[in-house]
């Protein structure tokens, strides 16, 4: 029998059907992903509406009640900075010194560098460091007129069942008084940009104008001659006291040797939630500085602030009036035990004076509803920028181990650069939940430029595929208590931690490669329709125009390679096992200046998607003749009106230059970690590592 040669024809044939088979199978996975998320989004969207209808704002009386009688427990506002700018520190500290609550502290955890080498490092450590102590200077004497006079009506109100008139108007009176303060401290504050807009009329004026509301109140109680409880009035004055009341202080972990020095903003918090409660000694070492726990009889020189609950709040966010009131409410209501985090997922400032931070703003209310929704499905994630947390939910989660020869307890896990993402899985293991209120009461800045937010989107694209294999382990686990988790929460999850690294190769294949026109369905496009219709209406909800969600697309192109990069990151981070530096967000009046990479691929991509659309033109491929123009006309809208033309060459030239002319470094001379006499005397063996890690 006679064996026959395939010829050449058929061995085009089989690899233009292998090839045929293989883009079939890529271009399915990427439409069943991307297709997921869709759904996702819709779902978790239909789960925010169900929250937002059946919402009932709690009566400022009620809430009064419930925090009176003796109400003894505490919150203590954590403000992360580091090198920030003094002026957005104070519009932050201000917005928590207003909160209204029985016991409250803030403090200020500057991690500046404590000896700085250059005049504006060391002018903003300065003005860091007097923030706190003016505050407190500011609120002293309204703080004390309204203490004063809570005083006198209460002896006057004493055995009385109803307030007289004269202790009625003498309330409206201070209440008066109270508006006109903060009136006139958002009369005096220097407007700069649209921010100190925001905290002039809503923090500020906003809280004046709800002031003003009970003072009216007040008097037409006293014009019509009506009977208030005297229980009321007492109320009334509590609420003022409370506002103007407030104990504070700086914190500066980089000035002792015995807490991390891990230059990021987990260990920053971690570092004084390690305190809390503790009574140390501060003492003196060949190598610096270090706390140690006071013995029994020895007089201490810091007696740390313990509470039942830790407020921790980013340094460029603000709260509005009654969040802390309301929100600790909430946890303390039957049901909640259970309730570890509580927040308001933050929205955006209006009046954004560029194009690139209005769509950042968009994309971050959007993000609020999306969070919320999750919430209805017990998928919540701890956003980070502000949050109420049980203490005692944070020493479930708390890691032990070392740092050199330093013992670190670790409560928010800086394995990742988000650390809260992480964080809010461990709660889940332990059997917390995490839980959104369903109001808008916190805000928080968004890039100004694109510079900026390549460095906050590289990071939140970072971390996102280490977790998700924690999440994977826990869902083992839960299922093995007889606690399993749900499909919805499951999807949730899973799309919230690994939808930027499966969209963003998607979108790259979808824009570079030229798919068989066969595969181009009506049905795929129509699939896509109510998720496009959805977002253009939410768009809508939050008081932007449903056309912008073209203006998103283009937002998300250029942002492409910038996620890309994040999610490369996290493979090699997973892959290596190191953990990568935290960088902040730069909050800058000027430009900041983008790496070269990230301002030329997207001019790279307006050109591959030319020369797609005329290749596709010529073969008569015109899905994807469509597709590659559209993208070419968004794509290069965006980088005109998000990036800047000038800008982009700017940057391109300026990063070509570098990298021809490389600065020498000089080498560092290395100490060697050898401990001194009298750190072995000490500490004695600091060899072994005690841990003692969640699942």
């Amino acid at each position: 029998m006679r064996t026959v040669a395939p010829s050449i024809c058929q061995i085009c044939e089989l690899l233009n059907s292998l090839r045929f088979v293989i883009e079939d199978v890529l271009y399915l996975v990427i439409v069943t992903t991307l297709i997921f998320s869709a759904m996702v989004y819709l779902v978790t969207r239909q789960g925010a509406m169900y929250r937002f209808r059946t919402h009932e704002r709690v009566p400022r009386a009620v809430l009064d009640e419930h925090f009176a009688h003796g109400y003894n427990k505490g919150i203590t506002v954590l403000i992360p900075s580091y090198v920030e700018q003094p002026k957005v520190v104070a519009k932050t500290i201000w917005s928590a010194a207003l909160q209204e609550f029985p016991d409250l502290a803030i403090v200020l955890l500057i991690d500046d560098p404590p000896h700085p080498k250059n005049n504006e490092a060391r002018r903003i450590l300065e003005a860091s460091r007097a923030l706190m102590p003016g505050i407190l200077d500011e609120l002293a004497q309204p703080a004390g007129r309204f203490r004063r006079h809570r005083d006198e009506a209460a002896a006057m109100l004493n055995n009385q069942a109803t307030a007289r008139r004269r202790v009625i108007a003498r309330c409206a009176d201070d209440y008066r008084a109270a508006a006109r303060w903060l009136d006139a401290k958002a009369d005096y504050w220097t407007v700069d940009d649209h921010t100190d807009e925001f905290f002039c009329d809503q923090v500020l004026r906003g809280l004046a104008r709800d002031l003003r509301q009970t003072e009216a109140a007040l008097n037409d109680a006293v014009n019509t001659r009506g009977s208030v409880a005297s229980e009321r009035i007492m109320q009334l004055y509590n609420r003022l006291v409370w506002i103007f009341t407030v104990k504070g202080w700086s914190f500066e972990r980089k000035q002792y040797i015995s807490l991390s020095q891990e230059g990021n903003k987990a260990m920053n918090l971690n570092s004084f939630i390690g305190l809390m409660g503790h009574r140390v000694k501060r003492e003196e070492t060949a190598d610096g500085v270090i706390l140690r726990d006071a013995k029994p009889g020895e007089i201490p020189d810091f007696v740390m602030r313990d509470s039942e609950y830790v407020l921790t709040l980013d340094a460029d966010s603000m709260l509005l009036r009654d969040y802390c009131l309301r929100l600790v409410y909430q946890l303390e209501q039957p049901g909640n035990e259970h309730v570890a985090v509580i927040q308001t997922p933050y929205s955006s400032y209006r009046g954004a004076p560029t194009r690139i931070e209005r769509i950042a703003a968009a994309t971050t209310d959007i993000q609020h509803v999306l969070h919320q929704g999750m919430t209805y499905y017990d998928a919540t994630f701890w956003v980070g920028a502000n949050a109420v947390i049980r203490k005692r939910a944070l020493d479930d989660i708390c890691v032990v181990s070392t740092e050199g020869r330093r013992t670190v307890r670790t409560y928010i896990q800086d394995r990742t650069v988000i650390e809260d993402t992480e964080s809010s899985i461990d709660l889940g293991y332990y059997g917390w939940h995490l839980v959104n209120y369903p109001e808008r009461l916190s805000y928080s800045s968004t890039p100004p430029d694109f510079g900026s937010l390549v460095v906050q989107r590289r990071r939140w694209a970072n971390g996102g595929l280490l977790i998700i294999g924690k999440f994977f382990r826990i869902v083992r686990a839960r299922r093995g208590q007889g606690n399993p988790v749900r499909l919805g929460e499951w999807c949730l999850r899973v799309n919230y931690m690994a939808s930027i690294a499966w969209s963003s190769f998607g979108l790259m294949f979808l824009l570079a490669y030229p798919f068989d026109q066969r595969l181009l369905s009506p049905w795929v496009v129509a699939a896509s329709l109510p998720y496009f219709t959805a977002y253009a209406n939410d768009l809508k909800y939050n008081g932007y125009r449903r056309s912008d969600i073209f203006r998103i697309y283009g937002f998300n192109i250029v942002l492409l390679t910038v996620n890309l990069a994040g999610t490369l990151k996290s493979i090699q981070q997973g892959m290596t096992n190191t953990k990568i530096p935290f960088v902040r967000t730069p909050k800058v009046s000027n430009r900041t200046a983008s790496p070269p990479l990230y301002v030329t691929m997207p001019w790279v991509i307006v050109v591959f998607s030319c020369f797609v659309l005329y290749a596709d033109f010529l073969s008569a491929n015109w899905g994807n003749a469509i597709f590659a123009g559209f993208n070419a006309v968004v794509t290069t809208w965006a980088i005109v009106s998000y990036i800047g033309v000038w800008h982009s060459v700017q940057d391109m030239v300026v990063g070509l230059v570098r990298w021809f002319f490389v600065p020498v470094k000089q080498p560092k001379a290395v100490r060697a970690d050898m401990p001194t006499w009298e750190d072995a005397l000490y500490f004695g063996d600091r060899t072994m590592i005690y841990e003692s890690r969640p699942v």
